[in-house]
């Protein structure tokens, strides 16, 4: 089952089962769009904690609204979105360079979606190859387990030999 969720303003989105959960959507979809909401808030909205928008900010993913003589910065409601855009291109494996690879590939009017579908391949191709190598750990793993005779004293356990003597 396909679940479809809106990313940005008007823009569908198609995310496997799981990754969304839109009973977490808070009252940020009946804000205005004027509506500013302070770092604390967004926070909540988003569904992170302040450190990460902060983070965020320090790694320039999202950027840091100027300070004002209040001394609260605003920030407009759409950084909900780009909030949840990243924690969902994270949960498919992206890391924050390539997140914001792809933020910047949203707002070049040069790019096209061939150039998202590129980086989503070589994404695929990445998770292929370390799926490949987590069964080979397993294989071997498995094997040692099998092997290990487990009345057997620490001196002639399989495992730390093979472990010991690896690579």
């Amino acid at each position: 089952m396909l679940e479809v969720m809106t990313i940005g303003v008007a823009s569908p989105t198609v995310f496997t089962s799981g990754i969304t959960n839109p009973g977490k959507r808070g009252s940020y979809w009946r804000m205005t769009p004027m509506e500013k909401l302070t770092i604390g808030r967004l926070a909540k909205e988003a569904g992170v904690s302040v450190e990460t928008i902060r983070y965020y900010e320090r790694l320039g993913i999202i950027s840091r609204p100027p300070k004002p003589s209040s001394g609260y910065r605003s920030y407009p409601p759409v950084m909900v979105s780009r909030i949840r855009f990243i924690k969902n291109a994270q949960e498919l494996g992206f890391s924050l360079k390539e997140i914001s690879e792809l933020l910047e590939l949203r707002v070049d009017p040069d790019s096209s979606c061939e150039d998202v579908r590129q980086q989503a391949e070589v994404k695929v191709e990445d998770i292929t190859a370390k799926i490949r190598s987590l069964q080979r750990m397993k294989t071997v793993l498995t094997r040692l387990v099998s092997a290990c005779n487990t009345s057997a004293p620490t001196e002639e356990c399989p495992i730390l030999e093979a472990l010991e003597h690896r690579g």
